[in-house]
Protein backbone atom coordinates (compact mmCIF):
# COMPACT_ATOMS: atom_id res chain seq x y z
CA UNK A 1 0.00 0.00 0.00
CA UNK A 2 1.39 3.24 -1.21
CA UNK A 3 0.96 5.44 2.67
CA UNK A 4 -1.22 8.23 2.88
CA UNK A 5 0.78 11.56 2.40
CA UNK A 6 1.64 12.41 6.40
CA UNK A 7 0.75 15.67 7.97
CA UNK A 8 1.34 17.01 11.25
CA UNK A 9 -2.36 15.95 12.58
CA UNK A 10 -2.27 12.80 10.89
CA UNK A 11 -2.29 9.84 13.95
CA UNK A 12 1.45 7.90 12.96
CA UNK A 13 1.31 3.83 13.40
CA UNK A 14 4.14 1.29 14.23
CA UNK A 15 4.67 -1.73 12.60
CA UNK A 16 1.86 -3.84 13.45
CA UNK A 17 -0.54 -1.14 13.25
CA UNK A 18 0.72 -0.14 9.46
CA UNK A 19 0.95 -3.55 8.61
CA UNK A 20 -2.65 -4.66 9.29
CA UNK A 21 -3.71 -1.26 7.87
CA UNK A 22 -1.97 -2.52 4.43
CA UNK A 23 -3.32 -6.18 4.59
CA UNK A 24 -7.34 -4.42 4.76
CA UNK A 25 -5.81 -2.13 1.58
CA UNK A 26 -4.71 -5.28 -0.28
CA UNK A 27 -7.57 -7.33 0.52
CA UNK A 28 -10.44 -5.22 -0.53
CA UNK A 29 -8.37 -4.83 -3.58
CA UNK A 30 -8.29 -8.27 -4.15
CA UNK A 31 -12.07 -8.64 -3.99
CA UNK A 32 -12.62 -5.63 -5.84
CA UNK A 33 -10.62 -6.91 -8.90
CA UNK A 34 -10.78 -10.66 -8.32
CA UNK A 35 -13.67 -12.08 -6.47
CA UNK A 36 -16.61 -8.95 -7.08
CA UNK A 37 -16.45 -9.30 -11.34
CA UNK A 38 -17.35 -13.24 -10.38
CA UNK A 39 -20.91 -11.60 -9.91
CA UNK A 40 -21.20 -11.14 -13.27
CA UNK A 41 -20.01 -14.66 -14.95
CA UNK A 42 -22.47 -16.10 -11.85
CA UNK A 43 -25.60 -13.49 -13.02
CA UNK A 44 -25.04 -14.63 -16.56
CA UNK A 45 -24.60 -18.34 -15.80
CA UNK A 46 -26.55 -18.78 -13.16
CA UNK A 47 -29.02 -16.10 -12.40
CA UNK A 48 -30.67 -15.27 -15.61
CA UNK A 49 -31.10 -18.61 -17.11
CA UNK A 50 -33.28 -19.68 -14.36
CA UNK A 51 -35.11 -15.60 -14.35
CA UNK A 52 -35.37 -16.38 -17.91
CA UNK A 53 -36.96 -19.95 -17.36
CA UNK A 54 -39.68 -19.02 -14.52
CA UNK A 55 -40.41 -15.50 -16.36
CA UNK A 56 -40.02 -15.53 -19.60
CA UNK A 57 -38.14 -12.44 -19.64
CA UNK A 58 -34.85 -10.68 -17.87
CA UNK A 59 -35.32 -8.56 -14.82
CA UNK A 60 -36.19 -5.12 -15.76
CA UNK A 61 -35.28 -3.18 -12.51
CA UNK A 62 -32.50 -3.48 -10.06
CA UNK A 63 -35.19 -4.68 -7.47
CA UNK A 64 -35.98 -7.69 -9.34
CA UNK A 65 -32.26 -8.70 -9.68
CA UNK A 66 -32.51 -8.26 -5.82
CA UNK A 67 -34.56 -10.70 -4.62
CA UNK A 68 -33.10 -13.44 -6.56
CA UNK A 69 -29.50 -12.42 -6.70
CA UNK A 70 -29.32 -11.86 -2.77
CA UNK A 71 -29.61 -15.53 -2.15
CA UNK A 72 -26.83 -16.72 -4.51
CA UNK A 73 -24.31 -18.39 -2.58
CA UNK A 74 -21.22 -16.74 -4.29
CA UNK A 75 -22.32 -13.38 -4.40
CA UNK A 76 -23.32 -14.08 -0.65
CA UNK A 77 -19.67 -15.02 -0.15
CA UNK A 78 -18.33 -12.11 -1.92
CA UNK A 79 -20.79 -9.56 0.19
CA UNK A 80 -19.86 -11.31 3.53
CA UNK A 81 -16.14 -11.08 3.10
CA UNK A 82 -16.72 -7.42 1.47
CA UNK A 83 -18.86 -6.36 4.74
CA UNK A 84 -15.65 -7.63 7.03
CA UNK A 85 -13.84 -5.80 5.16
CA UNK A 86 -15.21 -2.62 5.99
CA UNK A 87 -15.75 -3.39 9.30
CA UNK A 88 -11.55 -4.29 9.26
CA UNK A 89 -10.86 -1.13 7.98
CA UNK A 90 -11.98 0.82 11.74
CA UNK A 91 -10.50 -2.06 13.81
CA UNK A 92 -6.82 -0.98 11.78
CA UNK A 93 -7.03 2.41 12.16
CA UNK A 94 -8.82 2.70 15.67
CA UNK A 95 -5.69 1.37 17.59
CA UNK A 96 -3.42 4.23 16.31
CA UNK A 97 -5.77 7.29 16.60
CA UNK A 98 -6.82 5.95 20.55
CA UNK A 99 -3.31 5.36 21.41
CA UNK A 100 -2.12 9.28 20.47
CA UNK A 101 -5.95 10.85 21.34
CA UNK A 102 -4.26 13.00 23.63
CA UNK A 103 -1.21 13.93 21.82
CA UNK A 104 -3.38 15.09 18.97
CA UNK A 105 -5.74 16.68 21.01
CA UNK A 106 -3.24 18.77 21.79
CA UNK A 107 -2.21 19.22 18.72
CA UNK A 108 -5.29 20.40 17.66
CA UNK A 109 -6.08 22.68 20.43
CA UNK A 110 -2.99 24.58 19.32
CA UNK A 111 -3.56 24.64 15.63
CA UNK A 112 -5.18 28.61 15.23
CA UNK A 113 -2.25 30.49 12.85
CA UNK A 114 -4.99 30.17 9.53
CA UNK A 115 -8.43 30.38 9.21
CA UNK A 116 -11.06 29.76 12.12
CA UNK A 117 -13.05 27.31 13.94
CA UNK A 118 -16.54 28.10 15.56
CA UNK A 119 -18.43 24.80 17.29
CA UNK A 120 -22.10 25.44 18.23
CA UNK A 121 -22.82 22.58 20.85
CA UNK A 122 -26.60 23.55 20.90
CA UNK A 123 -26.96 22.52 17.16
CA UNK A 124 -29.46 20.00 16.82
CA UNK A 125 -27.70 16.97 14.63
CA UNK A 126 -29.84 15.69 12.18
CA UNK A 127 -31.72 12.48 12.42
CA UNK A 128 -30.54 10.83 9.66
CA UNK A 129 -26.94 11.38 11.28
CA UNK A 130 -28.33 9.57 14.69
CA UNK A 131 -30.15 6.51 12.49
CA UNK A 132 -26.53 4.74 11.72
CA UNK A 133 -23.14 4.72 11.75
CA UNK A 134 -21.89 6.35 8.40
CA UNK A 135 -19.81 3.75 6.66
CA UNK A 136 -20.02 2.09 9.80
CA UNK A 137 -17.68 4.53 11.44
CA UNK A 138 -17.98 4.13 15.30
CA UNK A 139 -19.77 6.69 16.73
CA UNK A 140 -20.24 8.25 12.85
CA UNK A 141 -18.62 11.41 12.42
CA UNK A 142 -20.69 14.00 14.99
CA UNK A 143 -19.57 11.84 18.67
CA UNK A 144 -17.65 13.03 20.86
CA UNK A 145 -15.85 10.53 22.98
CA UNK A 146 -13.91 12.93 25.85
CA UNK A 147 -13.43 16.67 25.64
CA UNK A 148 -12.09 18.52 22.57
CA UNK A 149 -12.17 15.24 20.44
CA UNK A 150 -10.84 14.45 17.25
CA UNK A 151 -10.73 10.79 17.29
CA UNK A 152 -13.50 11.12 14.62
CA UNK A 153 -11.52 13.12 12.30
CA UNK A 154 -8.37 11.13 12.57
CA UNK A 155 -10.26 7.73 12.01
CA UNK A 156 -11.92 9.29 9.16
CA UNK A 157 -8.44 10.03 7.54
CA UNK A 158 -6.96 7.38 7.64
CA UNK A 159 -10.19 5.15 7.00
CA UNK A 160 -11.40 6.82 4.36
CA UNK A 161 -7.63 6.04 2.26
CA UNK A 162 -8.51 2.77 2.75
CA UNK A 163 -11.97 2.48 2.20
CA UNK A 164 -11.23 3.86 -1.45
CA UNK A 165 -7.89 1.76 -1.84
CA UNK A 166 -5.99 4.97 -2.14
CA UNK A 167 -8.24 5.73 -5.23
CA UNK A 168 -8.58 9.54 -3.29
CA UNK A 169 -5.49 10.39 -4.06
CA UNK A 170 -2.43 10.49 -1.31
CA UNK A 171 -3.67 13.76 -0.05
CA UNK A 172 -7.36 12.35 0.20
CA UNK A 173 -8.31 15.39 -1.76
CA UNK A 174 -9.11 13.50 -5.09
CA UNK A 175 -13.25 15.13 -5.25
CA UNK A 176 -11.15 18.42 -4.24
CA UNK A 177 -8.99 18.10 -7.63
CA UNK A 178 -12.23 16.90 -9.63
CA UNK A 179 -14.47 19.67 -8.89
CA UNK A 180 -11.48 22.13 -9.21
CA UNK A 181 -10.38 21.14 -12.15
CA UNK A 182 -14.47 20.80 -13.49
CA UNK A 183 -15.31 24.48 -12.41
CA UNK A 184 -11.71 25.88 -14.13
CA UNK A 185 -12.97 24.15 -17.75
CA UNK A 186 -16.35 25.11 -16.98
CA UNK A 187 -16.06 28.72 -15.95
CA UNK A 188 -12.44 29.97 -16.82
CA UNK A 189 -13.37 33.75 -16.57
CA UNK A 190 -15.20 33.12 -13.37
CA UNK A 191 -13.88 35.36 -10.29
CA UNK A 192 -14.60 33.88 -7.21
CA UNK A 193 -13.72 36.05 -3.38
CA UNK A 194 -16.16 33.63 -1.19
CA UNK A 195 -16.97 30.27 -1.38
CA UNK A 196 -18.83 27.62 0.53
CA UNK A 197 -18.37 23.72 0.86
CA UNK A 198 -21.27 22.12 2.73
CA UNK A 199 -20.74 18.59 4.30
CA UNK A 200 -16.92 19.34 4.44
CA UNK A 201 -16.36 16.27 7.31
CA UNK A 202 -12.33 16.81 7.47
CA UNK A 203 -12.08 19.40 5.01
CA UNK A 204 -10.26 17.20 2.52
CA UNK A 205 -11.60 19.07 -1.15
CA UNK A 206 -11.97 22.18 0.39
CA UNK A 207 -8.69 22.26 1.85
CA UNK A 208 -7.27 21.47 -1.98
CA UNK A 209 -9.18 24.26 -3.16
CA UNK A 210 -7.53 26.77 -0.62
CA UNK A 211 -4.09 25.89 -1.72
CA UNK A 212 -4.71 26.12 -5.14
CA UNK A 213 -6.22 30.01 -4.45
CA UNK A 214 -5.10 31.69 -1.54
CA UNK A 215 -6.49 34.90 -2.59
CA UNK A 216 -9.90 33.22 -2.28
CA UNK A 217 -11.66 32.95 1.00
CA UNK A 218 -13.11 29.33 2.12
CA UNK A 219 -15.85 28.40 4.42
CA UNK A 220 -16.20 24.78 5.07
CA UNK A 221 -19.38 24.01 7.52
CA UNK A 222 -20.32 20.36 8.72
CA UNK A 223 -22.21 19.00 11.85
CA UNK A 224 -20.05 16.82 13.71
CA UNK A 225 -17.56 18.87 16.09
CA UNK A 226 -14.80 16.32 15.86
CA UNK A 227 -14.57 16.36 11.83
CA UNK A 228 -14.05 20.25 12.21
CA UNK A 229 -11.98 20.37 14.89
CA UNK A 230 -9.35 18.01 12.95
CA UNK A 231 -10.46 19.82 9.71
CA UNK A 232 -8.67 22.86 10.90
CA UNK A 233 -6.15 21.30 12.45
CA UNK A 234 -5.41 19.48 9.31
CA UNK A 235 -5.57 22.28 6.92
CA UNK A 236 -3.31 24.35 8.99
CA UNK A 237 -0.89 21.90 8.97
CA UNK A 238 -1.55 22.13 5.47
CA UNK A 239 -0.93 25.78 4.90
CA UNK A 240 -4.31 26.21 4.04
CA UNK A 241 -6.20 29.00 5.05
CA UNK A 242 -10.07 27.87 6.05
CA UNK A 243 -12.92 28.85 8.04
CA UNK A 244 -14.74 25.69 9.50
CA UNK A 245 -18.06 26.14 11.39
CA UNK A 246 -20.06 23.49 12.64
CA UNK A 247 -23.66 24.07 11.19
CA UNK A 248 -26.23 22.12 9.47
CA UNK A 249 -26.42 22.41 5.33
CA UNK A 250 -30.48 22.75 5.68
CA UNK A 251 -29.99 26.51 7.18
CA UNK A 252 -26.91 28.38 8.25
CA UNK A 253 -26.25 31.38 9.75
CA UNK A 254 -24.63 33.22 6.70
CA UNK A 255 -26.28 36.28 5.09
CA UNK A 256 -28.26 35.68 2.01
CA UNK A 257 -26.38 36.22 -1.58
CA UNK A 258 -22.80 35.95 0.40
CA UNK A 259 -21.27 33.51 -1.53
CA UNK A 260 -19.83 33.04 -5.23
CA UNK A 261 -19.58 29.69 -5.30
CA UNK A 262 -21.69 27.09 -2.87
CA UNK A 263 -20.35 23.23 -3.20
CA UNK A 264 -20.55 20.03 -1.77
CA UNK A 265 -18.67 16.71 -2.60
CA UNK A 266 -20.86 13.51 -1.91
CA UNK A 267 -23.16 15.18 0.57
CA UNK A 268 -26.33 14.28 -0.66
CA UNK A 269 -26.72 10.89 -0.24
CA UNK A 270 -25.66 10.96 3.55
CA UNK A 271 -28.71 13.30 4.01
CA UNK A 272 -32.76 12.59 3.45
CA UNK A 273 -35.49 13.39 0.89
CA UNK A 274 -36.59 16.95 2.92
CA UNK A 275 -32.93 17.65 3.18
CA UNK A 276 -31.60 17.86 -0.01
CA UNK A 277 -34.36 20.44 -0.72
CA UNK A 278 -33.38 22.00 1.84
CA UNK A 279 -29.90 21.71 1.15
CA UNK A 280 -30.75 23.52 -2.68
CA UNK A 281 -33.11 26.28 -1.17
CA UNK A 282 -30.26 27.27 1.31
CA UNK A 283 -27.79 26.80 -1.56
CA UNK A 284 -29.89 29.17 -3.83
CA UNK A 285 -30.27 31.42 -0.76
CA UNK A 286 -26.65 32.10 -0.18
CA UNK A 287 -25.61 32.85 -3.90
CA UNK A 288 -24.86 36.44 -4.89
CA UNK A 289 -26.47 37.17 -8.36
CA UNK A 290 -24.48 35.07 -10.88
CA UNK A 291 -23.30 32.79 -8.31
CA UNK A 292 -23.06 28.98 -8.77
CA UNK A 293 -24.41 25.59 -7.13
CA UNK A 294 -22.55 22.44 -7.61
CA UNK A 295 -23.11 19.42 -5.55
CA UNK A 296 -21.08 16.27 -6.99
CA UNK A 297 -22.63 12.78 -5.23
CA UNK A 298 -22.94 9.52 -6.26
CA UNK A 299 -24.51 7.82 -9.68
CA UNK A 300 -28.27 7.75 -9.91
CA UNK A 301 -29.95 4.94 -11.33
CA UNK A 302 -31.22 6.52 -15.04
CA UNK A 303 -30.13 4.44 -17.60
CA UNK A 304 -28.05 2.24 -15.46
CA UNK A 305 -28.39 -1.75 -16.50
CA UNK A 306 -30.55 -3.97 -13.80
CA UNK A 307 -27.52 -5.97 -12.82
CA UNK A 308 -25.23 -3.37 -12.51
CA UNK A 309 -27.85 -0.99 -10.48
CA UNK A 310 -28.15 -4.07 -8.39
CA UNK A 311 -24.36 -4.08 -7.71
CA UNK A 312 -23.83 -0.83 -7.15
CA UNK A 313 -26.62 -0.47 -4.39
CA UNK A 314 -24.70 -2.92 -2.32
CA UNK A 315 -23.56 -0.32 0.05
CA UNK A 316 -26.88 1.13 0.78
CA UNK A 317 -27.70 -2.11 2.19
CA UNK A 318 -24.29 -3.13 4.00
CA UNK A 319 -22.53 -0.08 4.72
CA UNK A 320 -25.17 2.46 6.27
CA UNK A 321 -26.02 4.47 3.03
CA UNK A 322 -29.32 4.20 3.70
CA UNK A 323 -30.93 7.10 1.76
CA UNK A 324 -28.90 6.78 -1.21
CA UNK A 325 -31.66 4.19 -2.43
CA UNK A 326 -34.06 7.38 -2.87
CA UNK A 327 -31.72 9.51 -4.25
CA UNK A 328 -30.81 7.20 -6.93
CA UNK A 329 -34.25 8.11 -8.75
CA UNK A 330 -34.70 11.88 -7.76
CA UNK A 331 -35.35 13.90 -10.08
CA UNK A 332 -32.48 16.78 -9.26
CA UNK A 333 -33.50 19.10 -11.59
CA UNK A 334 -36.92 19.64 -9.97
CA UNK A 335 -35.36 20.35 -6.70
CA UNK A 336 -33.40 23.34 -8.39
CA UNK A 337 -36.49 24.91 -9.99
CA UNK A 338 -38.07 24.48 -6.52
CA UNK A 339 -35.48 26.20 -5.12
CA UNK A 340 -35.38 28.83 -7.24
CA UNK A 341 -33.30 28.18 -9.77
CA UNK A 342 -34.27 29.14 -13.97
CA UNK A 343 -34.38 25.62 -15.96
CA UNK A 344 -31.97 27.18 -18.00
CA UNK A 345 -29.37 27.61 -15.90
CA UNK A 346 -29.91 23.93 -14.38
CA UNK A 347 -27.53 21.70 -15.66
CA UNK A 348 -26.86 18.19 -15.27
CA UNK A 349 -22.82 17.17 -15.86
CA UNK A 350 -20.04 14.58 -15.45
CA UNK A 351 -16.56 15.22 -13.74
CA UNK A 352 -14.29 12.52 -14.72
CA UNK A 353 -12.34 10.12 -12.40
CA UNK A 354 -8.86 10.70 -11.53
CA UNK A 355 -8.63 7.63 -10.13
CA UNK A 356 -7.08 6.03 -12.92
CA UNK A 357 -4.03 8.19 -12.03
CA UNK A 358 -3.88 5.76 -8.54
CA UNK A 359 -5.06 2.30 -10.37
CA UNK A 360 -7.63 2.13 -8.51
CA UNK A 361 -9.70 -0.97 -9.04
CA UNK A 362 -13.08 0.94 -9.02
CA UNK A 363 -12.30 3.30 -11.62
CA UNK A 364 -12.51 2.47 -15.82
CA UNK A 365 -12.47 4.92 -18.46
CA UNK A 366 -15.76 6.05 -17.99
CA UNK A 367 -16.70 6.77 -14.84
CA UNK A 368 -18.00 9.94 -13.59
CA UNK A 369 -19.11 11.42 -10.96
CA UNK A 370 -22.39 13.25 -11.33
CA UNK A 371 -22.30 17.61 -11.02
CA UNK A 372 -25.61 18.94 -10.25
CA UNK A 373 -24.90 22.13 -11.71
CA UNK A 374 -26.84 25.73 -11.48
CA UNK A 375 -26.35 29.51 -11.84
CA UNK A 376 -28.54 31.95 -9.48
Amino acid sequence: MIPLESHAILAKSVHDEGSRQSFVHDFRVHLASKVFPGNFSTYYSRILPAFLKAEGREPISRHEVRRVMTSDPYYTLWSAMQRNSQEMIWDSVIDPVERQLPELIKKASAANRKGSLKLDKSLEIPKYHLAADIHLQPGAYHSDQTSNDVSAGAMYDLGTYIYSMGGLGRGNNALGQITHGFFKNEFPEKKLHRVLDMGCTIGGSVTYWAQQNKNIEFHAIDVGAPVLRYGHARANALDATVHFSQQNAERTDYEDESFDLVMSHILLHETSKKAIQEVFNESYRLLKPGGIMMHLDLPQAHGVPPLEGFLFEWEIYNNNEHFYSQLRDMNLTELCQKAGFKDKNIHNKGAGSIWMEDKSPYADDNFEFPITLAIK
